[in-house]
């Protein structure tokens, strides 16, 4: 009961947002903007050791990314680039947020974390990148656990909780393994769609009228 009244506050605060920027008619693609922006923002207080901050700027965010996508569909804005605007501005802030760990580890001469968020940043690049690929390939690759939400979610909390290094390790491993996952699952749906191909054309094949034999 405390649960779900928790989650009935959250989101009438959440579509109470929403309403807000329906109502004055911002752009969507400007949402999309206003979070990038202020992810880079958060990206700078990481460099300079500011987490807590940091985890609260994003969180802040994290307001303006998620409620784009309905501000669009409430206000018939929906348009592929403004997918495609949302998702690359996702991937910067990402890579953004990342990069200002980097330098912070790199300022306080911990090597070591920085080959771990280098590994960090290469998991999450490639994560979304072997779902886009392998959607060229087959219908659906949304198998895997550490999407960007659940990235985002942990980076948060390391910062607020001044538990970071643990988390980038998480975020290596599951990251990482997430990637191998969709690998897998492309190459059996790959196999499964090439034997349905076959099967098919066999199938095809047989229902053909044979070739009459001329006769001499």
């Amino acid at each position: 009961m405390i649960t779900r009244k928790i989650g009935d506050v959250c989101w009438y605060g959440y579509d109470a947002i929403i309403r807000s920027f329906v109502k004055i008619g911002i752009n969507p693609n400007f949402l999309s903007f206003i979070g990038f922006t202020i992810n880079l923002v958060a990206a700078y207080l990481f460099a300079y050791g500011y987490f807590r901050w940091a985890g609260a700027t994003i969180i802040v965010g994290g307001v303006f990314d998620l409620t784009d996508g309905p501000v669009a569909r409430r206000t018939r804005r929906v348009t592929p680039f403004g997918g495609f605007f949302d998702s690359v501005l996702d991937r910067y802030s990402d890579l953004f947020l990342l990069t200002g760990l980097l330098v912070y580890y790199g300022r306080v001469s911990r090597f070591m974390y920085v080959v771990v968020v280098a590994l960090a940043m290469i998991g999450s690049v490639m994560t979304s990148y072997s779902r886009a690929r392998a959607e060229n390939l087959i219908p659906s690759c949304k198998v895997g656990f550490l999407e960007r939400p659940e990235r985002v979610v942990l980076i948060i909390i390391g910062a607020l909780f001044d538990r970071m290094a643990p988390v980038l390790w998480v975020i290596v491993f599951f990251s990482n393994l997430t990637v191998l996952h969709r690998v897998l699952h492309t190459y059996s749906e790959a196999r499964r769609m090439e034997a349905e191909a076959q099967a098919a054309a066999a199938e095809e094949l047989c229902k053909q009228p044979p070739t009459p034999v001329a006769q001499s």
